[in-house]
């Protein structure tokens, strides 16, 4: 009889969470238990609080009941455990800063300038460029990089610090197919090898598919939880929009087929800096 394996403590615990923006209940009853090394997809249409639960465990927002914990204390802002790639926003073209130096403030973005690296955070930021294929222009000026090149510096600032937790806002737009599988075979490597927990937030599910371990879908207030193969059917999409909704496979990709009304946009959102897009939409992506 082989001893079973220990219990390990999560590193993210959401219990009875609930957030609002003033009388508008953004999500509720929300309770997740996040393992190291579990990568954690976060779906739902624009408007449903997915950039908003990324700032909640980032520190910036204040749940109106439940508690968050990350790594068995409440969320707190500069949380070096933590790795955050943002959404893709274009930098100022007079920006001095190389695209080195931009990985490099994921090591000591608090004293940039400052000092020499060591000698293994050398190796690091040289190994990120390689990996983000960013070497042709990890010297030129990012305020003249392109929102896919700038993004990609962006995946290895919050990895070069090797984060016991990584969250993810959207970080494959603006990246062509060949990058987005890139960054992604990227991230699941590093929370193989350094069990690193994952919580990625998208509106496009396939990319990242092969290396999901549960999805958290955000819609209308409420949330499922649980393994692609259950929450992203027709069955339980249909029960959590309570609304016909249909899930197929078209060319080996998750597409969901529903009238507009099912996926709102909410420009006006009362967390003006939600993101963008919709989950899948109708059709391919």
């Amino acid at each position: 009889m082989t001893d079973a394996p220990p219990v390990r403590e999560p590193v993210l615990e959401l219990s009875d969470a609930e957030l609002r923006f003033g009388e508008r209940v953004v999500w509720h009853h929300l309770t997740l238990d996040v393992q190291p090394g579990e990568f954690i997809a976060v779906l739902g249409p624009n408007g449903t609080g997915k950039t908003s639960l990324l700032r909640a465990l980032l520190g910036q927002y204040r749940l109106r009941a439940g508690s968050i914990r990350v790594n068995g204390h409440p969320p707190r802002t500069g949380d070096g455990d933590l790795g955050y790639i943002p959404q893709q926003k274009g930098m100022d073209r007079d920006t001095p800063m190389r695209g080195r130096d931009l990985i490099r403030m994921g090591l000591n973005g608090h004293r940039w300038g400052m000092g020499p690296l060591k000698r293994a955070d050398r190796d690091r930021v040289e190994e990120l460029i390689d990996a983000v294929g960013a070497r042709e222009y990890s010297d030129s000026p990012v305020g003249l990089l392109s929102g896919g090149e700038q993004q990609r510096l962006r995946v290895a600032q919050a990895l070069v610090g090797q984060p016991r937790i990584l969250l993810c806002d959207e970080p494959l737009l603006s990246l062509d197919m060949q990058h987005q599988r890139r960054v992604a075979a990227l991230i699941d490597e590093m929370r193989r090898t350094r069990d690193t927990a994952v919580v990625f937030v998208t509106h496009e599910i396939n990319p990242i598919l092969p290396y999901v371990d549960r999805v958290l879908y955000l819609a209308g207030g409420h949330h499922l939880i649980g393994p692609p193969r259950e929450v992203m059917t027709s069955a339980s999409l249909s029960r959590l929009y309570r609304s016909p909704i249909e899930v197929v496979e078209v060319g080996g990709r998750l597409v969901i087929v529903g009238g507009d009304d099912h996926h709102p946009h909410h420009d006006t959102d009362e967390d003006p800096a939600d993101e963008p897009g919709i989950l899948l939409g109708k059709g391919d992506h």
